[in-house]
């Protein structure tokens, strides 16, 4: 009997796995279920590129015709609301079912809610093109835009919005913007950049009242100062879609918990991309969840090969990166797992810090500079982190000794 692959969730993670398991030379039917009327796109665009040109445009990761020719079925405009797993059956939300043998969650997350009264149709979230699309409608000369968090999402919108001309302020409750994950150093230089670009951020600030009063927002911050503003956009953090996989009785530990395999308490089932948490062996198999673009591309992959049976675990490094005004922040694994900082300074301004552990082995290495300035260098990075390579922190520090040298030893 034909064996059945079905995938939930038709974005980045799901989208690859989907054509990764055609590239594998799986011939059996390959079902791609997704909730939004789109083709498979990437997300990343939406607060940068989309978010600035004439008209927001999808960046598809494949047309009609590609699906079409690698026979890829493609529902989308639904959603699965069931799995019977003792059926090996997912239940749609327009009464079909479809049957699998191996089944893959790509759920993904969606925008942490505010939790307070008030917010009205001026306050809005960034998640889908259709949210990209109504935001960019109000980013304008003349128009007031206030972002609650300093995250990347709120930075990056707040970039896009200063581009086009928009008043901008960035509220954020911590000390400081990029509180998570971003060295403060790094941070700072970020911080400087939007001010000299027109943005007011007002860290340290929480959040006493919002009122959305039809014609515009106001938000009292603690301290009684107030924001008016005619679009208020919400970015504080991302929430894991697990519903689906907790009524079906599957692990949730921070996300849908997989093994290394990415492999669900379900043999049968698998989770990748935003919506689990798996074990990181470079870290000592500390189970984390990761929202990044390359991330669900990695774990999409992994997730195909594995549900054909590679048993293949993840060994990637986790790796972000940011851009705003020209300037691009890359960060190769979790600096937090350091103990000590080396910092290394390279041309134009750039520079970048090593995270080291207690026992010497580098763990994390975060840059910042115009362009790609710092690119080579973190991906030597993550190399000598995937090693648990333990360098000499003067020979990471020296401009006169290269990365490269110190991967080969």
């Amino acid at each position: 009997m034909t064996k059945a692959m079905v995938i939930i969730g038709a974005g980045e993670c799901g989208g690859r796995a989907a054509l990764v398991l055609r590239d594998l030379g799986f011939e059996g039917p390959v079902t791609l279920v997704g909730d939004e009327p789109h083709l498979p796109y990437e997300r990343p665009p939406l607060s940068k590129e989309a978010m600035t040109g004439e008209a927001p445009a999808i960046k598809a990761i494949a047309s009609d015709e590609i699906l079409a020719e690698r026979s890829i079925r493609h529902i989308h405009s639904v959603q699965a609301v069931a799995i019977d797993r003792a059926a090996h059956v997912v239940r749609l939300s327009d009464g079909s079912a479809l049957p699998y043998d191996k089944l893959l969650l790509a759920t993904g997350s969606l925008p942490r809610k505010l939790p307070m009264p008030g917010l009205g149709a001026r306050c809005v979230y960034l998640r889908t093109f259709n949210d990209a699309k109504a935001i960019h409608a109000h980013l304008r000369a003349g128009n007031r835009v206030a972002i609650v968090g300093g995250g990347f999402i709120g930075l990056e919108l707040a970039a896009s919005a200063r581009k086009l001309g928009a008043d901008v302020t960035v509220v954020e409750a911590q000390p400081r913007i990029l509180m998570r994950g971003v060295p403060a150093e790094i941070a700072e230089i970020i911080h400087k950049q939007h001010e000299a670009e027109g943005v007011t951020i007002l860290a340290g600030q929480g959040i006493s009242a919002i009122a959305d009063e039809g014609a515009e927002v106001r938000i009292t911050l603690a301290g009684g100062l107030e924001v008016v503003a005619d679009l208020a956009i919400i970015g504080i953090g991302a929430v894991p879609v697990t519903a689906l996989a907790a009524e079906a009785g599957l692990a949730i530990d921070n996300g849908i918990a997989v093994d290394a395999e990415l492999r669900t308490c379900d043999p049968d089932i698998f989770a990748a991309g935003d919506c689990c948490s798996f074990p990181l062996a470079v870290y000592g198999g500390r189970r984390v969840r990761l929202e990044a673009w390359r991330n669900a591309q990695e774990q999409g992959a992994l997730a195909a090969r594995n549900m054909l049976g590679a048993g293949e675990a993840h060994a990637a490094v986790p790796w972000f990166w940011s851009d705003q005004y020209g300037l691009t922040l890359q960060i190769a694994g979790l600096s937090d797992e350091g103990h000590s900082v080396v910092r290394r300074d390279l041309e134009d301004g750039a520079f970048i810090l090593f995270h080291l552990a207690g026992d010497g082995r580098l763990v994390a290495a975060s840059g910042i500079g115009p362009g790609n300035a710092v690119a080579r260098d973190i991906r030597l990075a993550e190399m000598l982190i995937a090693k648990r390579a333990k360098p000499a922190p003067e020979a990471l520090g020296s401009q006169t000794v290269k990365l490269k040298s110190l991967l080969a030893a």
